[in-house]
């Protein structure tokens, strides 16, 4: 399965911003902390998602819904948010979005400082 490598290079462009400013807040992206990762789409591809998330090595944590129908899973994963790191993440979301028929729709954590 192959996804668009121009789709990639404009989500790890907008990830910069999110990068910078988790720096700012004293982030260390090399320590390990858990990373929420989200998806939506129409209720039965959530769902599949939902049940297949531990085999695609994420941890299923709740749904969600949008005023427009569509549904949103919250999955998470630990993991360092380094460059490298995120790349091969938004990768696996991105090829998910593909394999289930669903939207990633960002990913978010907190400042890792170590302290």
């Amino acid at each position: 399965m192959s996804i668009d490598p121009a789709r990639l290079a404009e989500e790890m462009a907008a990830d910069q911003e999110v990068l910078a400013e988790l720096a700012r807040n004293g982030d260390i992206a090399e320590l390990p902390r858990t990373i929420d990762v989200h998806f939506k789409g129409p209720q039965d591809a959530i769902e599949n998602l939902a049940e297949d998330a531990q085999g695609l090595g994420f941890r299923f944590i709740d749904f969600g819904d949008f005023e427009d129908g569509d549904w949103a899973a919250d999955l998470q994963v630990d993991g360092p948010v380094t460059s490298v790191a995120l790349k091969a993440l938004i990768t696996r979301a991105l090829e998910i979005e593909i394999s289930h028929g669903v939207e990633f729709d960002g990913w978010g954590c907190q400042a890792e400082t170590g302290a």
